[in-house]
């Protein structure tokens, strides 16, 4: 069949819930690589994967030719315990910021390449860019220098990574297809491969906050992308974990930062805190640095208190020029939002703060939009917590006073019961 393979034989294939084979999936990515395949024919097979679904395989193999159509980073001489971690994204998430100086801090080498990101407040390369001087576009063997160094870099992605995932992504995106099991899967697990570690941990997060709303989605795609990846020779690990509400306190790129170094000094939100060591105490143990999680969840948690991890971040930020002397970037305005009756906080919605936040000026629709990185929205008040009428909600950060629309998006965000409510835990499954 070779050279006489068609497009069109493969929207025909899917169509009627046929397997493709690795060849096919190779021609399909080939020829999204050089163009060949117009537009309106890759929306068809989209559409037609949407509805029937790729298997295991079929999604091994579009995770293999992405992975493999661009660049992929040779870490093997940080040897055997590479690591790195992803979140599949979340409202509130600074979690990268601090997990990664407290890995490097206990000996394992991290190597973070990161995207900027669409949504209600920047990914975490706008959250660096907020530092003063830090540079986040590395040249690849400047941002490698790095990590023998200290042991820790992170830089927006300057060499190609699974460029085909980029083009298939903007395709998906303009097709209502992205929300599709398989090419979720092939989409992080290729970059993740690309991107050279041997230990990927990833934060599936599901809720209001994330991409993925229900537990049992997020368990279907953890599942899903650790086979995938176990084919293709790397470990991952998955944890599961709840975006019902936002993570931590500081929603806004410059307030993140902030709870960041909070956090590193052992100051931080309890559910920050607790995230990152569990996340940290996975991968000291699949590194074998340590024998078991709780002996890696308190040598970590050492780490917090005493002051090393944030020596380490320190350390991080000065070798990518960053100055934290002069402080971060502040807004003109704080502005408190407070409750209209007493009782116990029986929710806070993720998304509605989030976008809270990205009307304040945190976020960006299209990737060369401007953002604000001192604007965002700092929770007083979480699930399960007391609170009085009058009392503080949360404080916007705002470079205008005009905000009385968002401020009543807030009041809305928050639901306010009588009784008590349960509160759900963070970490739902680790897989």
């Amino acid at each position: 069949m070779g050279s006489q393979m068609k497009i069109t034989d493969l929207i025909s294939k899917k169509k009627h819930g046929l397997e493709h084979s690795k060849e096919e999936i190779d021609f399909l990515i080939r020829g999204i690589l050089s163009n060949s395949i117009p537009d309106y024919q890759l929306s068809a097979w989209l559409m037609a994967v949407y509805f029937r679904g790729l298997n295991t395989d079929e999604t091994t193999y579009l995770t293999y030719a992405m992975a493999n159509s661009g660049d992929v980073l040779d870490l093997s001489e940080f040897g055997e315990n590479t690591v790195d971690k992803h979140s599949t994204g979340g409202v509130g998430d600074k979690i990268t910021l601090i997990l990664l100086p407290l890995l490097a801090q206990a000996g394992l080498p991290v190597a973070k390449l990161s995207g900027r990101s669409l949504g209600h407040t920047g990914g975490t390369i706008d959250k660096l860019d907020s530092i003063q001087g830090f540079d986040t576009s590395l040249p690849i063997n400047k941002f490698l220098e790095q990590v023998k160094k200290i042991g820790v870099a992170i830089a927006g992605q300057t060499v190609e990574l699974a460029p085909a995932d980029g083009k298939l992504y903007a395709m998906r995106d303009v097709t209502a297809t992205v929300d599709s099991m398989g090419l979720i899967a092939s989409s992080v697990v290729s970059k993740k491969i690309a991107a050279g570690a041997k230990i990927i941990i990833l934060d599936v997060k599901y809720g209001s906050g994330a991409f993925i709303k229900t537990k049992e989605e997020a368990l279907e795609l953890s599942m899903l992308m650790k086979e995938v990846a176990k084919r293709l020779g790397r470990n991952l690990i998955c944890a599961i974990t709840s975006m019902e509400e936002p993570l931590g306190l500081a929603i806004g790129n410059s307030l993140e930062i902030q709870e960041a170094i909070d956090t590193l000094l052992g100051k931080g939100p309890k559910d920050t805190t607790e995230l990152t060591l569990h996340l940290g105490a996975i991968a000291l143990t699949e590194a074998k640095k340590a024998k078991s999680a709780k002996e890696a969840y308190e040598l970590l948690e050492k780490s917090l208190n005493d002051g090393s991890a944030y020596r380490k971040f320190e350390e991080l930020i000065k070798a990518q020029g960053g100055n934290l002397d002069n402080g971060l970037p502040k807004a003109k305005y704080q502005i408190p939002v407070t409750a209209k009756k007493s009782g116990y906080i029986k929710n806070a919605d993720a998304l509605t703060i989030a976008k809270a936040a990205k009307s304040l000026g945190a976020g960006r629709d299209r990737k060369e939009d401007p953002i604000d990185y001192s604007v965002g929205v700092v929770l007083n008040k979480k699930t399960g917590d007391k609170i009085d009428q009058g009392e503080i909600l949360a404080t916007l950060h705002s470079n205008t006073q005009n905000t009385q629309e968002i401020a009543e998006q807030i009041c809305t965000a928050f639901e306010i019961s009588n009784e008590k409510p349960e509160k759900e835990p963070l970490i739902y499954k680790i897989i």
